[in-house]
């Protein structure tokens, strides 16, 4: 059936006609929306249904959309977008902070919501590599695009799809320094106007503290002051 297709789709909402116009737009594009109208009954839910994406609204009754984001962080890194009617560039850090993946702001467009669904899905979903991709690897940390899985000595490590994203970007060019504009096409290939420079930053931050041994002085992405970001490169891996 065309709905099961594409997964579920988890719609934390606790206006119900927001949740209306979200499923209605999610079945349209091959999915099975799922809703929730409180951030307890939501996290319930995800622990059950293991939806492929939750949309969540961060003013909820109760549990509110940070404290839900910030718990289901502990038991899944299934992709997160949060809503919300406030767009001040502080809410959007504090958003990614906590874990989210995307960030879109009230009102929104419906078929801009379901492109971001769209591109975030297939960043995280395992596909077929062209041709023999070869799979990244510096000292012990390795990157399969083939299984989009990354393991740092024998542990698998789960990244979001934004953080996966940006260290598949960077391995692939070990030494080369990217601008927070190039790294921001990786995560919005697309194009996003609204994106500010520290969502990159947030993403970075994150993804250190998940391979590097000490984030604060890391062994493998380095920040090139007033340029960017790069990976380290051949020549230093072994020093």
């Amino acid at each position: 059936m065309m709905a099961n297709r594409l997964g579920t789709v988890l719609i934390i909402e606790d206006d119900p006609r927001t949740a209306e116009l979200i499923a209605t737009y999610l079945q349209r594009e091959g999915f099975q929306p799922l809703s929730a109208n409180d951030g307890r009954r939501g996290l319930q839910m995800i622990r059950t249904h293991q939806p492929s994406l939750v949309i969540l609204d961060i003013m909820l009754p109760g549990m509110d959309g940070w404290d839900v984001c910030r718990e289901m962080r502990r038991f899944t890194d299934i992709p997160v977008i949060m809503l919300t009617a406030r767009g001040d560039e502080i809410d959007r850090i504090s958003g990614l902070t906590l874990g989210a993946d995307d960030y879109v702001v009230k009102p929104f467009s419906p078929r801009e919501l379901m492109a971001r669904v769209r591109a975030i899905l297939r960043r995280s979903q395992p596909k077929r590599a062209p041709g023999g991709t070869a799979t990244l690897t510096c000292g012990d940390l390795v990157l399969d695009p083939i299984k989009k899985r990354v393991v740092r000595g024998g542990r698998t490590l789960k990244l979001t799809p934004h953080e996966y994203a940006l260290l598949q970007r960077l391995m692939a060019a070990p030494g080369r320094v990217f601008s927070r504009d190039e790294l921001i096409s990786s995560l919005y290939p697309q194009g996003e106007t609204h994106v500010v420079d520290r969502v990159v930053d947030v993403h970075i931050g994150k993804l250190r503290q998940k391979i590097e041994t000490d984030p604060g002085d890391p062994y493998f992405i380095f920040t090139v002051r007033g340029m960017g970001y790069r990976f380290r490169d051949m020549d230093e891996a072994e020093g």
